[in-house]
């Protein structure tokens, strides 16, 4: 007879090896019938082909910014990836997603808890099992309890589980956040140095519309120029005057927001002059799909979706029984000086089963709850996956045409100064009006701006697209030769 408890613990022991719930089988990326592309649409003559994808997030990157040949700028990423306090709070949440991870495994353990407690204590005089006169007592009480749940159908594992993906999650979660600050850095001094750039160039065409400003005005005292030529003179030096101070603005906006991003006070805070960055940096426009799987957002969303299936078995966990072992020993003895005697002893050991029976539908509505947070999950999987796609198709169509474009703006540009050229050796000669110099003055400006802006723009589509394909592509390029 003294053998039924052990043999019934035995045989639930056997069973805890058994888990309910639906077994996690990362879904197609795209819904429907859609199938991943074969190629880049927008990298041309990209051959690589796609392979099924598996989330490699956790891959090193490298400087995949050192590829622009920026002393300043890899002075300024240095600084971000130490110092940038939204990376700090993500380290922070990665170190708390940890901790949950070592919360849920602690109830795989027996829980046991020592609780002395002392009372001084009356019972009632009237009380019919009274057996002594003195009603006042104390009460010693040394107790040590245990109770550990047998994980019969796998609820404290698959709670694991889940809290294992979050925190895989919070990792992905933690790599995007340090991506997207590399490649918010990245463009932001792209931009400031675009900035810097145009603010010389009006400094330089300011000085030049005084010159002519001058040359005009002497032409007009000795007859040769007419008032209209200065008044036109004069404008053309005004306007452009008037732009500098909303070109030192927008740098010192943009020197500020830099400044937060490398965690630096935005007051005291400089950039450091330096030579022009690489305006056309190698990158490889034929990416093999291994670079996108590294997406760490993808990475976070897919693990999300684990995490999601692990609660929806956690759910279907409540219908079926629990068996909990309780357990509950220590010393009792109304006097201190007898309080650990042997014969002050006391024990309790045994099992609790819970049943669900009726519970007006919570089982049920719970487990519809995780079962659509899983599909909220899924999609949200795969719209980061065709998020993905658009941000690297645009990224690549970006490269392609920018360059294409600059290349017809400084031919544009070489044919502009050829024009102001022959207006100002026209003008010279008094065959044209100032005119005619001004409108070729102001045509070559405007090239001269184009072309540094485009510059800009195709820097920072390098960096977005760096940023697209989850970075360090060199890395991965020298891994493969």
């Amino acid at each position: 007879m003294k053998t039924a408890p052990l043999l019934g613990l035995a045989a639930a022991t056997m069973l805890a090896g058994c888990s309910v719930g639906p077994k996690y089988q990362r879904p197609a990326p795209l819904a429907g019938t859609n199938a991943l592309p074969s190629t880049f649409a927008e990298a041309g003559t990209n051959t690589a082909q796609w392979k099924a994808a598996e989330p490699s997030a956790h891959l090193p990157r490298g400087s995949w910014w050192t590829v622009f040949h920026d002393p300043e700028l890899n002075r300024l990423e240095d600084l971000a990836s130490a110092s940038n306090q939204e990376l700090a709070g993500a380290v922070a949440r990665l170190d708390q997603a940890r901790a949950l991870v070592n919360v849920a495994r602690s109830d795989l353990f027996p829980n046991i808890n020592l609780s002395p407690s002392y009372n001084r204590e009356r019972t009632s005089q009237n009380q019919a099992s009274r057996t002594t006169a003195n009603n006042n007592f104390n009460a010693f009480s040394v107790p040590l309890d245990a109770t550990w749940e047998v994980d019969l159908w796998g609820r404290v594992r698959k709670v694991v589980d889940a809290s294992r993906a979050r925190f895989a999650a919070s990792s992905d979660d933690l790599e995007a956040l340090r991506l997207s600050i590399q490649a918010e850095v990245a463009i932001n001094y792209f931009t400031y140095r675009s900035l810097e750039a145009d603010y010389a160039l009006l400094e330089q065409a300011s000085k030049a519309f005084s010159r002519s400003l001058d040359l005009t005005k002497n032409r007009r005292a000795g007859g040769i120029a007419s008032d209209l030529d200065v008044s036109q003179a004069e404008t053309q030096l005004r306007v452009t005057e008037a732009l500098l101070p909303d070109r030192a603005l927008q740098r010192s906006k943009l020197r500020h927001a830099i400044a937060t991003l490398t965690g630096q006070p935005a007051s005291s805070f400089e950039i450091t002059a330096g030579k022009e960055t690489t305006p056309n940096p190698v990158l490889p426009l034929a990416l093999p799909s291994e670079l996108l799987e590294r997406r760490p957002d993808i990475a976070a969303a897919e693990r999300r979706m684990a995490a999601a299936n692990a609660e929806v078995g956690v759910a279907q966990t409540a219908y079926y029984p629990r068996i909990l072992f309780r357990g509950l020993a220590g010393f009792q003895s109304a006097d201190i000086g007898t309080l650990f005697d042997w014969p002050s002893r006391f024990w309790a050991v045994g099992p609790t089963l819970e049943l669900p029976l009726f519970n007006a539908g919570r089982n049920r509505a719970r487990l519809q709850v995780q079962q659509f947070a899983y599909n909220e999950a899924v999609a949200s999987y795969r719209d980061t996956v065709l998020r993905s796609f658009q941000e690297v198709e645009d990224q690549l169509a970006a490269q392609r045409y920018l360059g294409s474009q600059l290349e017809a703006e400084i031919a544009a540009l070489t044919s502009a100064r050829r024009t102001l050229e022959i207006a100002e050796n026209r003008y010279k000669a008094g065959l044209v009006t100032y005119l005619e110099v001004a409108s070729s003055q102001t045509a070559a400006l405007d090239r001269e701006r184009q072309v540094v802006r485009l510059r800009a723009e195709k820097l920072t589509a390098s960096a977005g697209l760096a940023k697209a394909l989850g970075g360090g592509w060199q890395a991965q390029e020298t891994s493969r030769k």
